[in-house]
């Protein structure tokens, strides 16, 4: 998602109507987006819209923000790891 909230791209793993999808991807943005990133952690949690067994993880880079959505099964290190993994190859791709 960029800094004004519109996404880039988006992927559901699950079926979900087109305008829940975009009632999810508000809901994040602007939770992440008034986060300050001097002094919060990249983790977050939005319990009404997806329960207690969900996180958000994201970084801000530049203007984008990159945001996933996991389970309590997945690692949130392993998660950040593959955020910078996903900026490094946009980054070689520009250059």
């Amino acid at each position: 998602i960029n800094n004004i909230g519109k996404p880039r791209l988006m992927r559901y793993y699950y079926d979900c109507p087109l305008d829940q999808q975009q009632v999810i991807m508000k809901s994040v943005f602007n939770q992440i987006s008034q986060r300050s990133d001097d002094t919060c952690c990249c983790f977050a949690e939005n319990k009404e819209v997806f329960g207690e067994d969900h996180k958000i993880i994201y970084r801000h880079f530049a203007t984008l923000y990159f945001i996933f959505v996991v389970d309590s099964a997945e690692s949130e290190l392993g998660i950040l790891d593959l955020v910078q993994v996903f900026v490094q190859v946009f980054f070689f791709l520009i250059f």
